[in-house]
Parts: C-alpha cells; sequence; structure tokens
C-alpha cells in the first residue's frame, strides 16, 4: 500500500500542520512516512501545500506527480493542484470558502463546509481539524487514535486548551461525513 495526498492553501491555515501530524499519526501507527512542505516567501497569506506519502515499504520519493487523495481549503488551491489527482482519487473541497465546482468528473469529490463548523465551535482556527476529522473517516488512512495522540503530542500536553477544542474540531469533522452520507 502506497497512497500521497497533497495538503493546499493559503499559509496560516494549518495546511503544514494537517500533512504534519498526518505523517506523524502514520509513522506512530508503524507506516514508512515522507513529508514534503513547500510554501510561498510570505509564509502567512501566501500559498502552502505538503505532500505526505504513507506507506506499508519503503518510500523511494516524497514527490506526487498523481497523488490519491488532495484536501483544498481555497479557491486558488483547487485550480493549482485539481488536475494533479489520480483518476478515481479523493479530492476534499473547504466549501465554506471554495464556492465554484472542480472541473474534474473522474474524481470522488468530498464537499466539507469546515471554516464553518470551526466557527461554529467557536475557533475559526480549527477548520483544519475539522478537515483533517472528515479526511481520515472517508480514507481510514490513519486510525483516530493514532491521529489524536500526534496532534496531541505535537502540540504539546501543556496546551490543554487547544487539545480540546481541536479534539472537538476533529470529531465535527468525522461526524458531519458521517452524517452526510
Amino acid at each position: 500500500m502506497m497512497v500521497k495526498t497533497i495538503f493546499a492553501g493559503f499559509g496560516g491555515q494549518g495546511v503544514l500542520m494537517m500533512g504534519f501530524t498526518l505523517a506523524h499519526g502514520a509513522m506512530s501507527a508503524g507506516y514508512h512516512v515522507t513529508f514534503l512542505p513547500a510554501y510561498g516567501a510570505e509564509v502567512r497569506g501566501g500559498t502552502a501545500n505538503c505532500t505526505v506519502a504513507v506507506a506499508d515499504e519503503e518510500i523511494a520519493s516524497p514527490i506526487a506527480s498523481k497523488p490519491d487523495h488532495l484536501v483544498v481549503l481555497n479557491t486558488p488551491s483547487l485550480y493549482t493542484f485539481q488536475n494533479r489527482v489520480a483518476a478515481g482519487g479523493y479530492l476534499f473541497i473547504n466549501s465554506s470558502i471554495i464556492t465554484v465546482d472542480s472541473s474534474r468528473h473522474d474524481v470522488q469529490i468530498v464537499k466539507v463546509p469546515s471554516s464553518e463548523i470551526a466557527e461554529k465551535l467557536g475557533n475559526p482556527r480549527t477548520a483544519n481539524t475539522v478537515m483533517m476529522g472528515a479526511f481520515l473517516k472517508k480514507t481510514g488512512l490513519v486510525a483516530p487514535d493514532d491521529y489524536l495522540g500526534s496532534l496531541e503530542e505535537v502540540m504539546g500536553s501543556k496546551k490543554k486548551a487547544i487539545i480540546e477544542i481541536n479534539r472537538r474540531a476533529f470529531a465535527a469533522g468525522f461526524e458531519f461525513l458521517e452524517e452526510s452520507t
């Protein structure tokens, strides 16, 4: 098994955190992992993306010319990356921000209003974690407990309030997908 995913959005949306925590969770679960971040010079407000490869064997290259999954949090990222997803792959869209439709008809599109859900939870900065809940519910790539354990480890266990809101955000994304299918 080899699964490659691209996460993309603006700097400050937590795109790199999404990829890093997925990689960390997959590694904790015993998988081979690569994490390849890329971002514009301006970082916050500029473009940001990362590629995560998860496999049960050694990974030859971290580059994903045809990723299995694409997670986009803004419209420019949709336009930039949508044509890279392998046919039959998944395209996860933050439908709170992205109001245009994808031009792809050969991929499975999963629309999650992650920014809206995060705002309802009282912390708009958790939209990335909401999306991760939906992403892991749909793909099953990493068990929720492995992911949440890694999220806590990456964030530091001293930030109890931040960890708790992110756990709630993850659960909300997971449940959203459960309810919409």
